[in-house]
């Protein structure tokens, strides 16, 4: 429920609070259920094999790390934030690096100058059943551009969190990047009616930059 108090997250007895984007909120404290996906599966392996690999590392190596952390500043919340350790940029470097099929890395990577995200619109149709989605791109991105999508959502809805990676943006064709097989491989095919989400981001050496997202609603054929 929503309440009036001074800004605050996180858990209180068995109570949680959370600052949403409409304001103060407070509900009991749930356990949820975790139905270990496949996905699940191959991420937690991953950041299990990442977490290892930094206990490898040299006294050099890590002192490496935690310079380069000490200059980035995690995300923030509760208009707080502060910067990262090293063994979190470890992992957040090298786990990029893996899901986009690229060798991990013992030394922190140079942090590039992030251009213009060239991806536009989503553009969804429906010819007889065959639904496909595109993306509208105005330019070949000279740096890698990453795929991230989200479940089928009302299409009164306009926000979602936790996006997950689909894969790497194909290769456009006369202007449009037809991602339908990679949303399909991750979701199945969409429902008419119901409001896609997609956000693309670059990424280059393991580092990203701010996400663009876009969104529209599944038509009738």
């Amino acid at each position: 429920m929503k309440i009036l108090d001074i800004p605050q997250s996180g858990k209180i007895g068995t109570d949680v609070s959370v600052r949403t984007r409409f304001g103060q909120t407070r509900r009991k404290l749930t356990v949820q259920n975790d139905p270990k996906t496949p996905n699940q599966i191959r991420v937690r392996s991953l950041l299990g094999r990442i977490a290892a690999r930094w206990r490898t590392l040299t006294d050099q190596q890590r002192a490496l790390w935690i310079l380069a952390a000490s200059l980035i500043q995690s995300r923030t919340r509760m208009n707080q934030s502060g910067a990262l350790l090293g063994h979190q940029l470890f992992t957040k470097i090298n786990f990029n690096l893996v899901v986009t099929g690229q060798k991990q890395v013992d030394e922190p990577t140079e942090r590039p100058q992030f251009e213009a995200n060239p991806v536009g619109a989503l553009t969804l149709t429906n010819n007889g059943g065959e639904i496909r989605l595109k993306l509208r791109v105005s330019t070949t991105p000279t740096q890698p551009m990453v795929l991230l999508g989200y479940p089928p959502i009302s299409a009164g809805a306009m926000f979602a969190r936790d996006f997950v990676i689909l894969g790497l943006l194909p290769t456009a064709v006369e202007g449009f990047s037809d991602i339908t097989d990679l949303y399909v491989a991750r979701y199945g095919v969409p429902p008419v009616g119901k409001r896609l989400l997609i956000r693309t981001r670059a990424q280059v050496n393991g580092w990203e930059d701010a996400p663009l997202q876009t969104t529209a609603i599944v038509p009738a054929a």
